[in-house]
């Protein structure tokens, strides 16, 4: 196994996960990120990242840290991380694309004892299953006899400065237990809370997607606790606040839940699940709840523009946030836009405003032409979708400011009091 002196590290993919880690390992070993895209390479070369995940400072401090879009470059490599993006597709079925793209790559640089780390969110088996085949037929090597694997799960949390890389417990596993021990010695450089070495890499795998499963569940029954009061003319976030007095209370709220990570891992699991005669329920019903929640908004916020004599067809609706979650630039899997498409269909004219996303993104991703500033007086509906600080910064004075006199306003994140919006979840 490669001695911690010799390492010379690349990491595949440089998104939210990926730069993150390279940062923290460019400060301690010869580290190279590597990203298929030349655009991305240029900025992060220019001290820029537009997610904002890592500061120009923190690059700078990464002083053993290079750059390059070229795959060849990667070969003079002998320790791999790949951490890309593992989405689902139209069909709610995993998407393996980038994630064997990496592996090709990768398999085309592999050298004996070389080993390569997976960080991508995956089924329990997929590594090894469908990973490792690549690796091998592009590289002509043997597993876990000319190189390794290992698997440490990514928990990086976009916009959230307080729980940083370093700061997270790490998951590590290994093919071998040498390779384990390796895996593990090397996170150790980085990760100052400490490792939890697993059994192995299907355990690793596992315990990364139920970490998000269970979220994505408990929300949905938060979620679907909500539709039940709302139609009983009961605030939910009153009842929560009191059943939150019992110390054993879990807080989760109800919302939108999208992004890269509880919108999508539980299809991993449940694909799987499928894949050996097991049919999850519980699990698949809590991913439709939740995936309903953008077009009930729309539609309670239809309703309630018609009670008050708005023409919906000829109204003007504000969306107010656009990212899946407060405070960061991510657009991955929003369902913001479920409740934007869901006005649509009604003939609604909808404006998008949010200060935390790059314009050109959203409409590349999406074909919304974001408001840098919403014209006052013009909306029939406004919308807060997202918990952005700027929009906590406001009063109600303000979201009024947007509207005519009849609008109606519907605060999904219960960011004013009940008694001032038209509705909340």
């Amino acid at each position: 196994m490669i001695a911690i002196s010799d390492i010379r590290l690349c990491v595949v993919g440089l998104g939210y996960v990926g730069l993150p880690l390279a940062v923290e390992f460019g400060k301690v070993l010869p580290t190279l990120g590597f990203d298929r895209n030349p655009a991305r390479i240029a900025e992060l070369e220019q001290g820029r990242d537009q997610t904002l995940e890592v500061s120009a400072e923190e690059l700078a401090e990464a002083g053993q840290l290079r750059f390059t879009a070229e795959p060849a470059a990667i070969s003079a490599c002998n320790v791999f991380v790949i951490a890309v993006p593992t989405p689902i597709d139209a069909a709610k079925r995993p998407d393996f694309g980038p994630l064997l793209s990496a592996s090709e790559t990768v398999a085309a640089a592999l050298g004996k004892g070389d080993v390569v780390v997976y960080e991508s969110t995956v089924y329990p088996g997929a590594t090894e299953e469908v990973c490792v085949p690549i690796l091998e037929r592009g590289s002509g090597l043997r597993y876990n006899s000319d190189f390794f694997c290992g698997y440490s799960p990514e928990r990086i949390n976009p916009g959230d400065k307080e729980h940083r890389l370093p700061s997270i417990v790490k998951i590590t596993a290994g093919s071998t237990p040498e390779a384990a021990r390796f895996v593990d010695a090397l996170y150790g450089r980085i990760i100052t809370a400490g490792t939890f070495p697993a059994s192995s890499i299907k355990v690793a795998e596992a315990a990364k997607v139920i970490e998000n499963t269970q979220r994505d569940v408990n929300i949905a029954l938060i979620n679907e606790l909500a539709l039940i009061f709302e139609r009983l003319d009961i605030n939910t976030t009153e009842v929560l606040e009191a059943a939150g007095t019992k110390w054993n209370f879990l807080p989760f709220r109800p919302g939108l839940v999208g992004g890269h990570c509880i919108g999508v891992d539980p299809y991993y699991l449940t694909h799987k699940a499928q894949e050996v005669g097991y049919h999850p329920n519980m699990i698949l019903a809590g991913r439709r709840l939740n995936d309903s929640m953008g077009t009930y908004i729309a539609a309670t916020v239809i309703k309630k523009m018609l009670q008050k004599g708005i023409d919906v067809a000829r109204s003007r609706v504000l969306v107010m946030g656009l990212a899946f979650k407060e405070n960061c630039p991510d657009l991955r899997n929003t369902r913001v836009t479920d409740i934007i498409n869901e006005f649509l269909a009604y003939g609604v004219t909808v404006d998008v405003h949010d200060p935390w996303v790059q314009p050109a993104e959203a409409l590349s991703a999406y074909g919304i032409s974001l408001v840098a500033t919403p014209e006052p007086a013009a909306y029939s509906a406004v919308v807060v979708a997202v918990a952005h600080r700027q929009f906590l910064q406001m009063d109600i004075a303000d979201l009024r400011g947007f509207c005519r006199p009849e609008a109606v306003v519907y605060d999904v994140k219960s960011l004013f009091p009940a008694d001032q919006v038209d509705g909340s979840l």
